[in-house]
């Protein structure tokens, strides 16, 4: 490899530049900078976070027309009525819930904070790292947001992906404060500032929207705890699997300590389900 850092290259096509730019944003040493940007083809493109983000659009359109109601939809008295993908904590055998919740949001100003971090954020992180990889920092942090939900809050339905959302940014900005000095992305600190902001003020319309009157009582408006299990596998898992680019996770002690403490969770989490409902003798919601 050549001395001089990938910044002074010169007579890069617009490309080259979004590639450069993207090993900025997400490596900290320069020769994995060097290496992701010399051997990136863009095959595969970042599928996993595209797709996802799709879907969610679609869908929350889908239920927008639905409803004639795109701005808090979840007030819609509607809203929870014979839906297949909310999770519920009648519904909670419904295994698949527990993941397909993320693809229904609040209304447009939930699903617009959640696409702009996740795409902001999330696409290069996939470029770099994989599908594989982000793909199973979101899933992690998606399960981990209704698992967390059905153990803290035991009454309250699920919507949106801010579990997934906020694993990968918490993550990526841990990993950017733990490698401060060798992030060389433009006003770290100002995007940084930019990230939280936007987090803490969708964290604190969920936290609002939660204690708000509910317009389907006994049934409350969706939790917010599921933000909180999502940053709680950012920290742990995803910190992990997005510090080491190029490196098996197989060989390090501290992957399989956080990996099994999440699957520790994972099982504790299904036994209270199956159990603690009927031992603690909640007067839980009627289903949607």
């Amino acid at each position: 490899m050549c001395k001089k850092t990938l910044l002074e290259e010169s007579s890069l096509d617009l490309t080259q530049r979004l590639i450069r730019h993207v090993a900025y944003e997400t490596l900290p040493r320069e020769i994995d900078r060097k290496w992701f940007y010399d051997n990136y083809t863009g095959c595969p493109p970042p599928w996993f976070m595209i797709t996802v983000t799709i879907l969610e659009v679609a869908i929350f359109v889908y239920y927008g027309l639905l409803l004639n109601r795109f701005v808090l939809q979840v007030t819609h008295s509607q809203y929870l009525k014979k839906n297949p993908l909310v999770y519920h904590p009648q519904l909670r055998a419904q295994a698949w819930r527990y993941l397909s919740y993320i693809f229904m949001h609040a209304g447009i100003e939930h699903l617009g904070v959640n696409v702009a971090l996740q795409l902001l954020v999330g696409v290069p992180l996939e470029m770099v790292h994989g599908a594989l990889r982000v793909g199973f920092v979101y899933v992690a942090g998606v399960l981990a947001g209704s698992l967390a939900v059905s153990v803290a809050d035991m009454t309250a339905p699920v919507v949106g992906s801010s579990g997934g959302v906020y694993a990968i940014v918490s993550a990526h900005l841990a990993n950017i404060v733990m490698n401060w000095s060798g992030m060389h992305c433009h006003f770290k600190l100002l995007r940084m500032f930019f990230a939280l902001i936007c987090m803490s003020l969708e964290f604190g319309r969920a936290v609002w929207l939660r204690f708000y009157p509910s317009s389907y009582s006994p049934c409350p408006h969706p939790s917010f705890v599921a933000h909180l299990g999502g940053v709680v596998v950012g920290i742990t898992l995803g910190v992990v699997i997005l510090r080491n680019f190029e490196q098996r996770l197989r060989d390090r002690a501290i992957w399989w300590i956080f990996l099994s403490s999440f699957f520790l969770f994972v099982i504790f989490a299904i036994f209270w389900n199956v159990f603690a409902f009927s031992m603690a003798g909640l007067r839980l919601p009627p289903p949607p």
